[in-house]
């Protein structure tokens, strides 16, 4: 090979390197601008709430339920629907209007699980109610698992300061998204972009 045809794959190698670093550097300064979406003001069919989190979920659903963003809510999470279902009724949601997936124990499972339901309810607009740092891949699965579906995302909350980036348990489950975003890219065919 010659002399200029290496330096110009050494140029191309050091710029894809140089690239990638940045990227990494990125996605660890911004976690929230990577990993969350929010689709901004909707109305929706109904509403999805993830199972996880502190209680902060079912908060967020309420609030959206009270503002008239949806008429429905289906809790999705094994272990978490019953505490879910009595934390909305104490914020005044009627239980006639929440159904729930008991059965999912994972954001695959979480729509697979809830889609059959959304569409009995007739849903063709569904808001996603999850962690701010998980709104991404979820979304990204109830799209992929139901492209006839439109799906929105309202993050639960937005609190992640820059001193909570090492060692809180916020900072680990930024850490491990990044992870689940790659492998359910490979597991499922769940593309995170």
């Amino acid at each position: 090979m010659p002399q200029t045809a290496r330096r110009k794959w050494r140029l191309l190698l050091g710029i894809a390197a140089l690239t990638l670093v940045l990227a990494a550097i990125a996605v660890l300064v911004f976690p929230q601008q990577v990993l969350s979406i929010d689709s901004g003001d909707v109305k929706a069919d109904a509403i999805v709430v993830l199972g996880g989190g502190g209680g902060e979920r079912p908060a967020r659903a309420a609030e959206l339920f009270r503002a008239g963003a949806a008429p429905q809510i289906i809790l999705s999470g094994a272990g978490d629907v019953d505490i879910n279902k009595r934390l909305l009724v104490r914020k005044g949601i009627p239980a006639a209007v929440i159904e729930a997936d008991p059965n999912s124990t994972t954001t695959s499972e979480n729509a697979r699980f809830s889609i059959p339901l959304l569409r009995a309810l007739g849903a063709k607009r569904v808001i996603i109610v999850t962690s701010w740092y998980h709104s991404r891949r979820a979304l990204k699965c109830f799209r992929h698992y139901a492209p006839d579906i439109q799906f929105y995302s309202r993050p639960a909350y937005y609190g992640y300061q820059p001193s909570e980036r090492r060692g809180t348990k916020i900072a680990s489950h930024i850490r491990h998204e990044y992870l689940k975003l790659a492998g359910y890219w490979v597991r499922y065919g769940v593309c995170p972009f």
